[in-house]
């Protein structure tokens, strides 16, 4: 559910963002579910009595207002029943009595139902259309008809419904009772969910909402009454309750067998290193020196824009515009790719060996810097070995250092190069799409790339293109675990805490600014090696974000390279992929000094100060985007920590 589509008008849809399915593989407790379902359901969600208030003072300033408090409203009422069961009406008479896996929910009437019921309805006609009227009209009446029949007071539903056995031990109970059941009643399908198009995204979105939530009563819902339990008769139809896959019926056996749950760690006040960690003056510590023989990129084929963000507005994300994503982040598309992360990354490396004239057995080590990849064993470099033909390499192995992947993937190449005096393949490669869910701050930032880089040996008496590298890692454990992928409290999708994620870059950019400052221009051209860059590339992490901070550290941001707008955040990639399309764009039409800074997830930072030659940069033309795909393959299984409106924001 993870992964995006195209339906059949071209356009990108996110099914997860509007068919809400939690993994219930990674939750332990009710807290936890009570958790998420209260940041997920409630938090955004008005209480009839919140919508009558509306009504009565005037509040609402169109019909679409109204209707998307009527939605998230019936989201909040179906919390449980839309992630955890299976409604299925059965005949009294049939409704097994004694199975632990089949439910009745026990109902109380909705107190002054009717009233909000009749204020919804006379409001209606009587607030302007927002965009269409007509289009506002027909998602009213869907959205209205469930409004309408809600029959039960939905503030104190818990998660865990009574057994059938359990339901009957008090007679009084209420339930959902039917006096007919028509198998066929008219519901919505996949297709017609995915499919749904309507010219303004905002009504696109809520659109699908609606739809989704007339499936969650596909019955005559004018003809429902709540009726106690010895009330019911065999030729009555009951709303039988099922999990709605193993997951969840393993988690009710986890609550009834009430494991204890373990204490969490806590981490410990952080200290300073004992001295400062010198950056690597590439020319006086090394005898191997690192040219740089080829770089190639691959983007990924699918436009995701922020127009496409509104139209797939998930039931748990506060309204914005398709601007105010442009101004928060500085970025108006991102690219997705169909291509699982393996073939994003063997297409890199294959376009780096073509442009630098190397064969495989050539290469004497892959290293993939990447934090996307579902694949342990084997891992991705060893993987690409044998997809490239490698029979023995010196290493191939994977780094993880997220949005500083490439400063540390070329630090490592540059200690093997001592080591194997012959060509290292470095990759960074990220696939994001798949692993975001629902997340909106994770799905405006993040896109999927590659980039492919061959380092080779400089020629003798030659100087090295990359002069001087740095890493850093850790911090406060709050900004190490400033953005988390598997977060089981995000139902594993991915994350992304911006305020700590403002912190770590500001405090890495600072520091790096500083220490280029107190180094000399290699080449003597300028008082300093700060003074000596001819172009800052940064990780594209934020435009806004990264702009701001750069000025702090005393950048101009004229010095800086964005790709961003196009290609989002593609992580390890970013910078790589930055490098590729400013030659591509002309902005590097010579050999330049590049300042290549990078800082991420986990706390962990780095740069490279190299020399880029557009020469030996493979350039790919922009490619027009593929919107007649079909769906791509389902997602590897993603795995992502608290709620609070810093967490919904990408960078507050």
């Amino acid at each position: 559910m993870n992964a995006f589509v195209l339906n059949r008008h071209g356009r990108m849809v996110f099914p997860s963002n509007v068919m809400p399915e939690l993994d219930f593989s990674t939750v332990e407790t009710l807290d936890q579910l009570d958790s998420v379902i209260r940041r997920d359901f409630e938090t955004k969600a008005p209480s009839g009595t919140d919508i009558l208030d509306k009504v009565r003072t005037g509040s609402y300033e169109s019909r679409y207002d109204l209707m998307r408090d009527l939605a998230l409203n019936l989201f909040w009422a179906n919390r449980f029943s839309i992630t955890m069961y299976d409604k299925r009406p059965t005949r009294w008479a049939d409704v097994p009595r004694t199975r632990s896996d089949v439910f009745l929910p026990v109902l109380e009437p909705w107190e002054d139902g009717g009233t909000k019921v009749a204020a919804v309805e006379s409001a209606y006609p009587s607030l302007p259309a927002r965009w269409d009227a007509d289009v506002e009209d027909g998602i009213f009446a869907i959205l209205f008809d469930v409004f309408a029949n809600r029959k039960h007071h939905a503030t104190t539903l818990p998660a865990i419904k009574p057994t059938v056995a359990e339901f009957l031990e008090t007679p009084g109970n209420l339930t959902f009772r039917l006096p007919h059941y028509d198998p066929d009643f008219p519901v919505y399908g996949y297709d017609d969910i995915v499919d749904c198009d309507e010219e303004v995204p905002e009504l696109e979105a809520l659109h699908r909402w609606a739809m989704v939530l007339h499936n969650q009563y596909p019955w005559d819902r004018g003809s429902v009454e709540l009726a106690e339990a010895g009330q019911l008769k065999d030729d009555d139809y009951v709303v039988a309750f099922h999990p709605r896959d193993k997951e969840v019926r393993a988690f009710l056996r986890r609550l009834r067998e009430a494991a204890p749950s373990r204490p969490a760690s806590v981490a410990r006040e952080p200290r300073p290193p004992v001295r400062p960690f010198p950056e690597i003056d590439v020319r006086q510590r090394f005898s191997v020196l690192p040219r740089l023989e080829a770089l190639a990129a691959v983007h990924g084929d699918q436009v995701c824009s922020n127009e496409d963000l509104i139209r797939n507005a998930a039931y748990n994300w506060s309204p914005m515009s398709a601007e105010e994503i442009r101004d928060k982040t500085g970025i108006e598309q991102r690219r997705y790719s169909t291509l699982p992360l393996e073939e994003l990354a063997l297409q890199a490396a294959e376009a780096a060996l073509a442009k630098a004239g190397r064969e495989p057995e050539e290469i004497g080590a892959v290293l993939v810097c990447t934090c996307t990849s579902s694949r342990l064993i084997p891992s991705l470099a060893t993987y690409l070995c044998g997809q490239l033909g490698i029979y023995q390499a010196h290493a191939a192995y994977d780094l993880i250092a997220a949005c500083a992947g490439m400063p540390y993937g070329l630090a490592e190449a540059t200690r093997l190069l001592q080591e194997v005096e012959r060509p290292v393949l470095v990759v960074c490669a990220e696939k994001f799409s798949d692993k975001i869910g629902n997340v909106r701050p994770s799905r405006m930032i993040f896109g999927d790339g590659a980039a492919a880089m061959v380092v080779g040996v400089a020629p003798e008496g030659a100087g090295p293109d990359i002069s001087y590298l740095q890493t850093y890692a850790s911090g406060p454990a709050s900004e190490v675990n400033s953005i988390l992928w598997p977060n089981p409290e995000f139902d594993n999708n991915i994350t992304v805490f911006g305020p700590q994620v403002k912190a770590l870059a500001g405090r890495y950019l600072a520091q790096m600014i500083e220490e280029l400052q107190a180094l000399p221009d290699p080449d003597g051209r300028a008082g300093s090696l700060l003074d000596s860059i001819d172009l800052v590339v940064p990780h594209q992490a934020n435009k806004t974000m990264v702009v701001q901070l750069a000025k702090q550290a005393g950048l101009r941001p004229d010095r800086l390279y964005f790709n961003i707008a196009a290609v989002g955040n593609a992580s390890s990639a970013s910078i790589p992929l930055a490098i590729h399309d400013a030659v591509r764009d002309g902005v590097i039409s010579e050999p330049l000094r590049v300042f290549a800074p990078g800082f991420g997830a986990g706390a962990v930072a780095g740069y490279a100060v190299m020399q880029v030659d557009p020469a030996v940069v493979a350039v790919q033309a922009p490619a027009a985007p593929d919107r007649g795909g079909a769906e791509p393959a389902a997602p590897a299984p993603a795995a992502p920590t608290p709620a609070s409106e810093d967490v919904r924001q990408a960078f507050g």
